[in-house]
């Protein structure tokens, strides 16, 4: 597919600070078609050094609650306003996504790009940590790394030539993802399917000289490509029972 909107985001300065495959390409494709409403206040769960937050806030117009654990907020602050936006835009907070700081249905949409995979594995998580602060009827959009279909047992030496298997061990196929996220008691499964960036993403962050993209290589090189995909899911909070 085509990515209007992240060619916007495709300089040497806003591509040093990704810490993957290319999260504003994922983010673009993970939203073509999306439905939530304009104008909406949506967490952005796992931010890293906030692109992805700035993409929301610039490009949708929603209003954008960058939430990370692993970043500092006053970082993130004077990235924001170097982009033009101001904290009524979009607003950085140091946030652990098992303990989210946030008031009951807070937000009408969660947007999670290369980061869920860390923390959602545990069944309970939509139902316990993540949904609670959803608005009833409100979105959880998600794109994560995954495999084409996992490989846990036999890992290819291609993909140990960069990862340990603890560090695949995050890492699973569309089926999996689909029953875990099946498990939920209160969410609407809309959407569970491999994305079409993979090779584009992945061509991205290759390119970078950050030392984890340089580790990622050999992997890659040799062709650890054709095991790995990325993840798209949609979900909807369901109406509370009367």
């Amino acid at each position: 597919m085509k990515y209007p909107l992240s060619e916007k985001y495709n300089t040497p300065a806003l591509m040093a600070k990704i810490m993957g495959p290319n999260p504003v390409k994922l983010e673009e494709e993970l939203l073509t078609g999306h439905r939530i409403p304009e104008g909406s206040l949506v967490c952005d769960l796992g931010s890293g050094q906030g692109l992805t937050s700035v993409f929301l806030a610039r490009e949708y117009g929603f209003t954008v609650y960058a939430a990370d654990l692993w970043s500092e907020p006053e970082d993130n602050r004077r990235f924001f306003a170097q982009m033009g936006l101001t904290d009524a835009q979009v607003l950085p907070v140091k946030a652990d996504a098992s303990a989210l700081p946030f008031a009951p249905e807070t937000f009408d949409a969660v947007v999670s790009i290369d980061s869920y995979h860390y923390f959602g594995r545990d069944p309970a998580f939509l139902d316990e940590k993540l949904l609670p602060f959803v608005k009833e009827g409100g979105y959880v959009y998600i794109a994560i790394p995954g495999m084409k279909r996992d490989c846990h047992d036999n890992l290819p030496p291609e993909l140990l030539l960069s990862w340990t298997p603890e560090d695949l061990s995050t890492m699973h196929d569309a089926a999996y993802w689909r029953a875990m996220v099946s498990k939920s008691r209160n969410a609407e499964v809309i959407e569970v399917n491999e994305m079409e960036s993979n090779e584009e993403v992945w061509a991205d962050w290759l390119r970078q000289e950050n030392p984890y993209a340089v580790g990622d290589r050999k992997s890659m090189n040799a062709g650890a490509g054709k095991y790995l995909n990325f993840v798209k899911i949609v979900l909807r909070k369901k109406p509370a029972k009367g």
